[in-house]
């Protein structure tokens, strides 16, 4: 695997879970190997941080709530 196929890979995940600050820094990365990204239809930030949050509650299991869900 090419170090613009790793980029490609890791920048996937990062629009997956939209976090669009790590889009843009794996953007520049592949500007500095010289491969142009076509921006895709699915923003990074197109997901709502709340989304987010209820995902992230239900993967796990049950036990003690975090700090900031008390």
């Amino acid at each position: 695997m090419s170090d613009i196929d790793a980029l490609l890979e890791e920048r996937r995940g990062y629009v997956a879970r939209g976090l669009a600050n790590r889009v843009a820094a794996v953007d520049a990365q592949l500007a500095l190997l010289g491969h142009k990204v076509a921006k895709p239809t699915e923003r990074a930030d197109s997901a709502p941080a709340e989304n987010a949050a209820q995902v992230d509650a239900a993967k796990r299991g049950p036990g003690r709530p975090r700090k900031n869900e008390a």
